[in-house]
């Protein structure tokens, strides 16, 4: 039967992998053994007048969900919601520019942890996945030895350490042993660490697991500044580094080229008034060699095979009147999170 040969034809392809038709990454890129991406990204400030650091964290989410990462494997935590603070002129929306180009707090966000939730201890507990046993799915970081994970963290830190909720702080020599405690157990490939606070490199000095590249928006001894205020709202919207980390992602799609070199050099200290630290000794691959979406993207990974697939030979159905209508589905895609000036039309 003609249909039967086509979806033959259809599984065939849609299993096939680049490496048994003699298909070759590009050289300059360094293969990945992972399978699966995952983000952790975490705001741990409170008031008002830290409302930066909230869309800090809600446009890094969002640019993750742009270029491929579910919800289901992102991990959101949000110490205070600035969307329903009474001082906020604009309720249920929060900015990251004063052009107001767009809302991160959309109708899709899914906050996994908000409020007094985000403390040290839910921290380290999600890292190292010693959760309490009735912890709901959509709370645990379900990660893999096959996983890359992103961990972006912002809010107000010295050296050694990261204030949470302005009443406890994690240190530096705890997130490298919860880390060695996820390589010890199997939890990662390779992990992506950037920390957007004050003195914010000492948060990486003390790491010794292997497969880790980090950055950090200052080194100790500087501080991480604002980038600018909306007057509307009357505090500053956003950090200097993750101002310009948006803008090189909003120029980032999901056949990028870019490498993660690229993105380590987004914020010089011309634009940032700060030192941008980078630590990758521990960090096996190239990152001139490591695309970008390796960690801000998803792995789609497919299984090609030349061998003809039996199928069961299914009965016709009749088709109802609902099937044979012609539905042309509205096609969707995010907008920019920069005024358009800024957003280039490469698709790099």
């Amino acid at each position: 039967m003609w249909w039967l040969h086509i979806g033959c034809i259809f599984i065939s392809l849609s299993t096939f992998t680049p490496y048994s038709l003699g298909v070759e990454i590009p050289e300059k890129f360094q293969k990945s053994n992972h399978t699966n991406n995952w983000a952790v990204l975490v705001d741990t400030s409170r008031f008002w007048f830290n409302y930066r650091h909230v869309a800090n964290v809600l446009s890094i989410y969002r640019s993750v969900k742009r270029l491929g990462i579910p919800d289901s494997q992102i991990i959101l935590m949000i110490s205070d919601d600035m969307a329903c603070n009474p001082r906020n002129p604009r309720p249920a929306t929060i900015f990251n520019n004063a052009h107001e180009q767009i809302n991160v707090y959309g109708d899709d966000v899914e906050v996994d942890y908000r409020g007094y939730e985000v403390s040290v201890e839910n921290f380290i507990r999600l890292l190292t996945g010693r959760v309490p046993p009735d912890t709901p799915r959509s709370k645990q970081l379900l990660t893999d030895e096959g996983s890359n994970i992103l961990i972006y963290l912002t809010g107000h830190g010295g050296d050694g350490f990261l204030k949470f909720q302005d009443s406890e702080e994690v240190t530096s020599q705890e997130l490298a042993d919860a880390l060695e405690q996820m390589w010890q157990k199997r939890r990662y490939n390779e992990i992506f660490f950037i920390i957007d606070t004050c003195q914010a490199s000492s948060m990486y000095e003390k790491f010794y697991s292997p497969n880790i590249l980090a950055t950090a928006s200052s080194l100790v001894g500087e501080d991480s500044l604002s980038h600018h205020v909306d007057s509307a709202i009357g505090v500053y919207i956003i950090d200097r580094y993750t101002y310009y980390v948006l803008e090189f992602l909003e120029n980032v799609h999901t056949n990028s080229q870019k490498t993660m070199t690229e993105f380590l050099a987004v914020c010089p200290k011309s634009a940032c008034l700060s030192t941008v630290g980078v630590r990758r000794d521990l960090f096996k691959r190239d990152p001139s060699k490591v695309p970008i979406t390796d960690f801000f993207g998803s792995v789609r990974p497919v299984v090609i095979t030349t061998n003809t697939i039996d199928i069961m030979d299914i009965p016709k159905r009749k088709k109802t009147e609902i099937e044979n209508r012609t539905k042309v589905l509205e096609k969707r895609k995010y907008l920019p999170q920069f005024p358009m000036h800024l957003v280039q039309g490469s698709t790099q």
